[in-house]
């Protein structure tokens, strides 16, 4: 299990999902389902449901966060948002570095790594991702991948920041190419995780640090994999929109 010093954190991923009434009634069916224990729980809608969801989960220790935010404070950059914009509409977290952020839109570490930092300067706790390709996996490089990422994602952000730092690590290799993730593989991929992360910040900080999952994770796997030791919860996509299937993920983080 995870370590008592981690508390677990079980995120949902919308994507490009949701309308606003549509993401208050997913809400709505979380809040009546709220199992208790001890994980934490965040949702992360598309922008323009962000103030609906906002509201609709006052009060239930739900937290919200976004899925990408600029490093600028403002100006000319069509399309994006601000830290400051993302916490008005009442979000503590954003997700930074998403697989599909690096794929399908040219994100690099160093792009993450100004992301990240604008975001604990704001006051938002980034959830920075990192994770290898299946060619990268079948040519033996996820820790040579991972350890590359941690270190340009990371670049710049102090010691005494990175308690307010999220780590998820996304076996991209395991996200629709039908080669399922395993607990005993996807604890070995931690553990090394938190390996380079004490090289890069010593291991009072690697220790502290929640790294979640980010693997396809759904009902009938989670037990297992957010069983294991180095294994602190769950980045969730396509489950965290099934209402019953997201809850039955949280249970199984205790």
């Amino acid at each position: 299990m995870t370590s008592p010093r981690r508390r677990p954190l079980v995120a949902g991923n919308w994507k490009m999902h949701r309308t606003g009434p549509e993401a208050v009634e997913l809400v709505r069916q979380l809040r009546e389902g709220l199992p208790g224990g001890r994980a934490e729980v965040m949702v992360a809608p598309p922008f323009t449901a962000l103030e609906a969801v906002s509201r609709a989960i006052e009060g239930s220790g739900i937290a919200l966060g976004a899925q990408n935010v600029h490093w600028e404070a403002q100006g000319a950059f069509t399309g994006e948002v601000s830290v400051a914009m993302v916490k008005a509409a009442g979000c503590s977290h954003v997700i930074v570095g998403h697989s599909e952020r690096r794929q399908l839109f040219g994100e690099t570490d160093a792009m993450v790594s100004k992301k990240a930092r604008a975001a604990l300067h704001g006051g938002l706790r980034p959830v920075v991702c990192i994770g290898e390709t299946l060619t990268e996996r079948d040519g033996g490089r996820t820790l040579e991948v991972c350890s590359a990422q941690l270190h340009g994602s990371l670049a710049g952000i102090a010691v005494e920041e990175m308690a307010h730092v999220v780590l998820a690590y996304e076996p991209v290799w395991a996200m629709g190419t039908g080669r399922n993730a395993t607990p005993a593989p996807a604890q070995v991929d931690h553990a090394q995780v938190r390996e380079s992360l004490v090289r890069l910040f010593g291991r009072p900080v690697a220790e502290g640090l929640r790294i979640l999952y980010g693997g396809s994770v759904k009902a009938d796997n989670a037990s297992e994999l957010l069983g294991q030791p180095d294994v602190d919860g769950a980045l969730v996509g396509g489950a965290s929109l099934k209402a019953q299937e997201f809850l039955a993920i949280l249970a199984a983080a205790g």
